[in-house]
C-alpha cells in the first residue's frame, strides 16, 4: 500500500511539474538555493518530480518490484523512512560533489530507489535478480557491485545525463539504514556489505577532497564546455517559451489582441490548450 501511495503521488507531483515550469523549478534539486538559500526543502521535493515519463516509468517501476521484498523485511514504516531517507542521502551527495557547480540541478527518484534495492541486497546478498529485459539472474550482490561500478563510472566519465552521484549515495544510504534497523546483518553479510560500502565511500571522499587523483574530466576543469543535463535543457526550452508567452501578454495589454500576428496568436493558443 506504501509504495502505490508513494506512485500515486510522484505521478501527481511528476505531472504538475510538466505543466507548470514554475512549479519544476521550485521544487527541483538545485545547488545555488540549497546551499547559499538553505532551501533544503529541495533535497527530498526532487525526488518527486522526473523530466519525462519514461524517466517516471522505469523509477516507479523498479520501486514497485522491490518494494514488496522491502516491506517484507522492514515492515511500511521502515520502507518509507529508507526510500525518503535515500532521496535526501543522495542528494546531499551532490551537494558535496556539485558543491563548487552551483549551476547544477536535477531531478528523480533514483537516489530513493538505489537505496531500497540495496537495502535489501544488503540483507538478502545471494537472492538471483535480473536486469530488466535481460534474461539472466546474477546473485544479488554481483548485481549490486556492476550497478555500483556503472555510477562510479558514470561519475568519473560525466559523458551522460544521468545523476549517477545520487545513484550511489542513495545506494549508501539504503545499506548504513539497512544496517541500522536490522544490525544483525553486519555478521551474517560482513564481507557483501563491505565490499559494497567501502569502495563508494572511497570513491567518494577522492572525489570531493582530490577529483584530481581520478584525472575527471568534469566540471572541476571545464568551464564553458560542460554538458547539460536532461533538465537542465528541459527548462531552459521552457524558460525560452514563458518569455515569448510574457512577451505576447505584454503586448496584448499595451496594443490589443488584434496586434498579434498570426504566429503570435498561434503560440498563444498552443500556450492555452497546454494550460487546459
Amino acid at each position: 500500500m506504501i509504495a502505490i501511495l508513494i506512485i500515486g503521488i510522484t505521478l501527481v507531483f511528476t505531472y504538475q511539474g510538466f505543466r507548470d515550469f514554475l512549479f519544476f523549478d521550485k521544487y527541483k534539486f538545485h545547488v545555488f538555493p540549497v546551499l547559499l538559500q538553505k532551501d533544503y526543502k529541495r533535497l527530498l521535493t526532487s525526488g518527486f518530480l522526473h523530466v519525462d515519463w519514461l524517466h517516471f516509468f522505469f523509477n516507479m517501476y523498479s520501486l514497485y518490484v522491490f518494494s514488496g521484498l522491502t516491506i517484507n523485511i522492514f515492515g511500511e514504516a521502515k520502507f518509507l523512512i529508507l526510500y525518503l531517507g535515500s532521496i535526501v542521502g543522495g542528494n546531499l551527495i551532490s551537494v558535496l560533489i556539485h558543491r563548487k557547480d552551483d549551476g547544477y540541478t536535477s531531478v528523480g527518484a533514483s537516489g530513493g530507489v538505489f537505496g531500497i534495492m540495496f537495502a535489501s541486497i544488503a540483507v538478502f546478498p545471494d537472492m538471483g535478480l535480473r536486469i530488466m529485459f535481460i534474461p539472466i539472474s546474477l546473485p544479488a550482490w554481483i548485481f549490486g557491485l556492476l550497478y555500483l561500478g556503472v555510477s562510479i563510472y558514470g561519475i568519473k566519465s560525466n559523458k551522460d545525463n544521468i545523476g549517477h552521484d545520487a545513484h550511489l549515495g542513495g545506494a549508501i544510504i539504503g545499506m548504513l539504514l539497512a544496517i541500522l534497523f536490522i544490525p544483525e546483518i553486519l555478521q551474517e553479510n560482513l564481507w557483501v556489505i563491505l565490499l559494497l560500502l567501502i569502495p563508494s565511500l572511497v570513491f567518494i571522499y577522492i572525489i570531493v577532497t582530490r577529483p584530481y587523483m581520478l584525472l575527471i574530466d568534469n566540471f572541476y576543469f571545464k568551464n564553458n564546455q560542460q554538458q547539460d543535463t536532461i533538465d537542465e535543457r528541459y527548462n531552459a526550452n521552457k524558460v525560452k517559451k514563458q518569455h515569448e508567452i510574457d512577451e505576447i501578454l505584454d503586448k496584448i495589454a499595451s496594443k490589443g489582441i488584434d496586434s498579434l500576428s498570426t504566429s503570435e496568436k498561434a503560440a498563444l493558443e498552443e500556450y492555452s490548450k497546454r494550460m487546459n
